[in-house]
């Protein structure tokens, strides 16, 4: 099992010196790593041809699919029937129900079945699914291998999640190793689409989901910590907030407000601050610019805030004690003048966070830094430099999927070349030396165009339908051994 980094830190605040040991971990979750690498197997491939994918979520591909676990065509059968257009949505729902359901071998749910959310309350079907799955595949086995991946990574994170942890902890005066009897969990996923954070409150669990990326999400992780400290001010004093509601009426006319704070006036309240405590921690010159911006978008609330934090600063009272304050203190003639003038923005911005100092992950050394100096070459379309770096690659490394991979580079130089005898058989080549799931099927992708430009048309057939065959394949491949079919079967037809 993992081991857990325990987030620790020491708040410097009003002269008084607080060490804690809070209850926010940063670590990785079996339940989650287990539905994951099913969706993955059963047809989940969302930017799977992404350069900030993990390389575990290949080798977890390929891996089951090696080992054709019998479960899997259920699982690939509930997985068709749960689709879902947006693909960010379609990963929300798996993410909510990895974090809803206990630790392998059991999968139960740990909530009541009244109590799961709409996009887990229908997923019961998967439970037992999954359990035969992680026998049957040797999920276990998979786990204990990826861990040293998940440690590198949690190992990133560790310092500047503290970090940031400690900063929001440190300005809001939270002196607790709880808060008020919550929890705050932050898990690594490997095998979802990369560059996504998802967050999640399940009574008094609030959970944040960072996917792979090459760049942290620590800024976001802060965002999220801040509204484990802040959402349950506005709950806890909505009687309060609801004397100042007017000013919502406001955000109605909000181009890029999002329809939940639009309904919810103790959300767009807990936001509005969310974003003036993010202001006030950034550097002086962009707290304006900030402000603005947050206004601009909706949040109409943010100004009042950002006018008061400074007063709260100056006293000593933890936030959690002086929110009631900020509440009293909104002036709704005031914002109402402050809001008839606003022009709101009509697309939203890319909000740039202020950079947090993170380790950079390893340089790529041999092989591998050949192989990505070999494809920028030939992304650039400079052949000649591409083919004597594959060769060099040869020269390198005996390993066969290293050989593999080779192979496959030059095989599409000699296609770009025009030389398709040469390209047909580096492409067999690439075949005989068992390439990741990848390039096998686009290399039976080439092949059947070949054989299809020289008319051959069951050959074709055959290389498009093994295509579509292959576990682990991206869906851009699939999709061209698809069209490849069809367009081949045509042909068939009306000779």
């Amino acid at each position: 099992m993992l081991v857990r980094k325990i987030i620790a830190w020491t708040v410097f605040a009003s002269g008084f010196v607080w060490a804690q040991a809070e209850q926010g971990q940063l670590d990785a979750s079996p339940a989650l790593f287990t539905v994951l690498a099913a969706i993955n197997s059963a047809g989940y491939d969302a930017a799977l041809d992404s350069p900030s994918n993990h390389p575990l979520r290949q080798m977890i591909r390929q891996e089951i699919a090696r080992r054709k676990p019998p479960s899997l065509d259920a699982i690939r059968d509930f997985y068709r029937q749960h689709r879902q257009e947006d693909a960010n949505w379609e990963l929300r729902q798996y993410i909510s129900f990895g974090l809803l359901i206990d630790a392998p071998p059991k999968f139960e749910f740990r909530l009541p079945a009244h109590q799961l959310p709409p996009d887990v309350a229908g997923m019961d079907a998967l439970r037992p699914l999954l359990a035969r799955f992680y026998e049957e595949a040797g999920i276990a086995e998979l786990w204990q291998k990826a861990q040293p991946a998940f440690e590198e990574v949690i190992a990133r994170y560790h310092q500047p999640a503290s970090q940031a942890i400690l900063e929001a902890n440190g300005y809001l005066r939270n002196p607790t190793s709880g808060y008020m009897g919550r929890r705050f969990q932050i898990f690594v996923d490997l095998l979802g689409a990369p560059n996504q954070i998802h967050a999640r409150s399940f009574l008094d669990d609030y959970y944040v989901v960072v996917t792979a990326s090459a760049d942290l999400h620590i800024p976001d992780i802060r965002r999220q910590y801040l509204h484990y400290l802040l959402d349950p001010l506005a709950t806890k004093y909505a009687e309060e907030l609801e004397k100042k509601r007017g000013v919502s009426d406001y955000a109605q006319g909000a181009p890029v407000l999002a329809d939940h704070y639009k309904q919810d006036f103790l959300l767009l309240a807990a936001r509005s601050l969310i974003l003036a405590v993010e202001s006030r921690l950034a550097p002086a010159g962009r707290r304006p610019a900030l402000v603005e911006e947050a206004l601009r978008e909706g949040f109409v609330l943010a100004p009042h805030f950002a006018e008061q934090l400074p007063l709260y600063e100056k006293q000593e009272q933890a936030m959690r004690l002086y929110f009631p304050e900020l509440v009293t203190s909104i002036d709704l003639k005031k914002e109402e003048r402050r809001l008839d003038k606003i022009e709101f923005a009509t697309e939203r911005r890319v909000r740039r966070p202020t950079p947090v100092a993170v380790a950079k992950a390893p340089e790529p050394s041999g092989p591998q830094k050949t192989i990505e100096e070999a494809e920028a070459h030939y992304t650039a379309r400079e052949l000649d430099k591409a083919r004597q770096t594959f060769l060099r690659l040869l020269r390198e490394t005996e390993e066969k999927s290293l050989h593999a991979r080779a192979y496959y580079g030059l095989a599409r130089i000699a296609v770009l070349q025009k030389d398709p005898e040469l390209a047909e058989k580096l492409f067999h080549k690439t075949l005989e030396l068992g390439p990741e799931p990848q390039d096998r099927c686009w290399s039976l992708v080439y092949l059947g165009r070949l054989a299809d430009a020289s008319g051959e048309r069951e050959t074709a057939a055959a290389h498009f339908k093994a295509a579509l065959e292959v576990e682990g394949g991206s869906a851009k491949a699939r999709e061209a051994a698809a069209m490849g079919l069809k367009d081949s079967s045509q042909k068939r037809s009306n000779p």
